[in-house]
């Protein structure tokens, strides 16, 4: 992953972690891509001050995501979504061809459903 779009990503799932000075001087850096001088500017920090605030928000980002592992278990999440997304379509086909059971298309649509909130927490 780059950089940028890693510490962005970081940021959604841990920005919490920071202050709000130090969660503006990251977006502000990786999301709105100002230079330091920039963000300086700003926020009214010198510059050198800006670099310092990045890199401890840096860090801090990262521990976070090494100790909780939330980016890489919402991974492996998706991954499992669309596996089961993948044995619905199956199991539906399946019913349409053979079974053609109203039980199996109900619980196909509960299933569905369930994964449709999955989605939207993920």
């Amino acid at each position: 992953m780059a950089k940028n779009l890693e510490i962005s990503t970081l940021l959604d799932y841990y920005g919490m972690l920071l202050t709000d000075k130090q969660r503006e001087t990251v977006e502000y850096y990786y999301d709105d891509d100002l230079s330091l001088g920039e963000i300086a500017e700003n926020t009214g920090i010198s510059r050198q001050g800006v670099r310092d605030s990045i890199k401890r928000s840096e860090t801090i980002l990262l521990e976070a995501e090494e100790k909780l592992g939330l980016i890489k278990k919402s991974g492996m999440l998706k991954e499992s979504l669309a596996e089961i997304r993948k044995n619905i379509d199956t199991i539906d086909e399946k019913n349409m061809k053979v079974y053609r059971s109203d039980i199996i298309n109900e619980s196909i649509k509960s299933i569905l459903n369930e994964l449709k909130k999955l989605d939207e927490i993920i």
